[in-house]
């Protein structure tokens, strides 16, 4: 069996959809958290960024990538090329919701920031909720795709658990994204990995 590591900050961010997605597929890895001074050891890691999946002593970069490849490597990422691409429109669209978020995440401005966390709160979360709650509506299985869990569930769950969840607006009138976020979140190795993993606040 490969060894796994998995290369971040001391925070969620990023690396969380990695952490979850391995987690969920029942295997161990080893949860490099990176403190001191990161300008001195960027140039060790592809691309001098982070997060960094780690197999067998090779790294890998690019979030959505490593997740990808382990989805796939443990049966997460549907059984067809049709729910493949299923499973990669919801990751691509967590990506936008993502950089909707970032124009007031690290807006140095607080007047500018409170405006820019109000439309994200009352226009842009409610939009993106809404494209997911089709989705599963027309799923019809409580799932994104089939049904049974796959990387488009847990990514979506990292987004309402992980680094953005203080700021997220609630799912109220988006019954089957609720009931979905918190089906995931009772999956017994997911659980315990949330319960026990360092309590930070992105």
């Amino acid at each position: 069996m490969p060894e796994y590591k998995v290369h971040y900050f001391n925070g969620k961010g990023r690396a969380e959809m990695i952490r979850l997605v391995l987690t969920a597929a029942g295997q161990k890895f080893e949860d490099i958290r990176i403190d001191g001074d990161w300008a001195e050891r960027k140039q060790n890691y592809p691309f001098g960024q982070l997060p960094v999946l780690e197999v067998d002593g090779k790294m890998y970069g690019q979030s959505v990538a490593c997740a990808n490849f382990i989805a796939k490597e443990f049966g997460l990422y549907g059984k067809t090329n049709v729910d493949g691409v299923m499973i990669d429109q919801v990751v691509g669209l967590l990506q936008d919701f993502f950089q909707a978020a970032i124009k007031f995440f690290f807006e140095k401005d607080e007047a500018k920031k409170a405006e820019l966390k109000q439309n994200f709160q009352e226009k842009e979360c409610p939009k993106f909720y809404g494209n997911f709650e089709t989705m599963l509506k027309n799923n019809g299985t409580g799932f994104f795709v089939g049904s049974e869990m796959s990387l488009a569930d847990i990514v979506v769950f990292d987004m309402a658990s992980g680094m953005l969840q203080s700021t997220l607006p609630p799912m109220d009138g988006f019954p089957l994204l609720k009931a979905l976020t918190d089906k995931i979140g009772e999956v017994e190795s997911i659980k315990a990995y949330v319960a026990g993993r360092p309590d930070t606040p992105f």
